[in-house]
């Protein structure tokens, strides 16, 4: 698939007059300020053009020598390790005459208003499972990659080798129901990739999340554990709407239950107090939305070759959907 890679110096001569009035604005104003802030520009596209075969690389050093200590984690996702509600829920989403107001029934709606929606996922045991190889893996001597730009702390799942087990199942065969009916019209019925992570919050380490929107159409956030107190998510508008932030809503993680939410939410996640916690952040994406409009700057994508699922773009058209609507 592709990734959306900014071209720098064809955009800003497009923008030129709008950027140069917002960075000025904000202490970018000599001839050596904008030299040294291109500069920063180059470095991360010549960084985000060898994301992929780094990326590749370790994925395969990883696979031919690291020795899990959970090593049925790599076989197929199996009904057991899923909670009973989610299993339930699936099987309603699949039947025929389901519908929202039938789903909605079988799981927790957090804001109406702003569709943030949570239900168990999996089971403590193989919460508990996940954690154990997830551990054993940060203290082995292989290749880490940041989960993101935003957390230094965690694991790249297709790095580890579980996305194909764990990750395209959960999505294909379980969450693409869920979210054909949850979120039509933002891709939820057009899933086709996915990036999967787990990040790690502890004292020393990083400790908060700041306000972001996720680069994904739909996102699945699972609280694995430990024992922690704070870190609490917060929740504002669709990043796209004025006074996004008015009002956060702040969402307490459950261990072993999901929030579903969609991508251009505003969100982060407060300081943490005392412990570690870990979560499962799945970005759930549809190339009939993205292919149209990058999500993260609301323009016609400019893409170029990536790696495995890269960025969730095709150059073929799959079938359209509507986009997602500010409400």
């Amino acid at each position: 698939m592709f990734s959306d890679l900014p071209k720098f110096t064809q955009s800003c001569c497009a923008h030129w007059p709008f950027c140069s009035q917002i960075l000025r604005s904000r202490g970018c104003v000599s001839p050596k300020d904008f030299q040294q802030l291109l500069g920063e520009l180059e470095q991360e596209v010549e960084r985000r053009r060898r994301l992929g075969p780094e990326s590749a690389a370790r994925k395969a050093l990883i696979a031919s020598s690291y020795h899990p200590v959970r090593p049925e984690l790599y076989k197929s996702l199996q009904d057991a390790a899923l909670a009973p509600e989610f299993l339930a829920a699936t099987e309603y989403s699949t039947s025929l005459g389901a519908d929202l107001e039938g789903l909605l029934q079988r799981l927790e709606t957090v804001s109406e208003e702003k569709r943030i929606y949570r239900l168990p996922v999996f089971t403590a045991p193989f919460c508990q499972a996940l954690l154990e190889e997830l551990e054993h893996f940060e203290q082995s001597d292989m290749p880490k990659g940041r989960p993101n730009t935003m957390n230094n702390y965690g694991v790249l799942l297709h790095e580890l080798g579980l996305d194909e087990p764990l990750v395209t199942p959960l999505r294909e065969c379980f969450l693409q129901p869920l979210m054909a009916l949850l979120y039509p019209d933002c891709g939820g019925g057009w899933l086709d990739s996915h990036r999967a992570f787990v990040v790690k919050y502890a004292l020393g380490q990083d400790r908060e999340l700041g306000c972001h929107y996720d680069n994904a159409e739909l996102t699945l956030n699972v609280a694995l554990g430990k024992t922690f107190t704070g870190g609490a998510l917060y929740f504002g508008g669709l990043f796209q709407a004025p006074s996004a932030l008015a009002e956060p809503l702040e969402v307490e993680h459950v261990v072993g239950q999901g929030v579903l939410h969609r991508g251009g939410q505003l969100h982060g996640a407060r300081p943490l107090g005392t412990g570690e916690r870990w979560n499962l952040v799945v970005w759930l994406r549809a190339s009939a939305v993205r292919n149209r409009l990058c999500p993260m700057c609301c323009r016609k994508p400019d893409l170029v070759d990536d790696e495995g699922f890269g960025d969730g773009f095709t150059r073929e058209e799959p079938t359209t959907v509507d986009v997602c609507a500010l409400t």
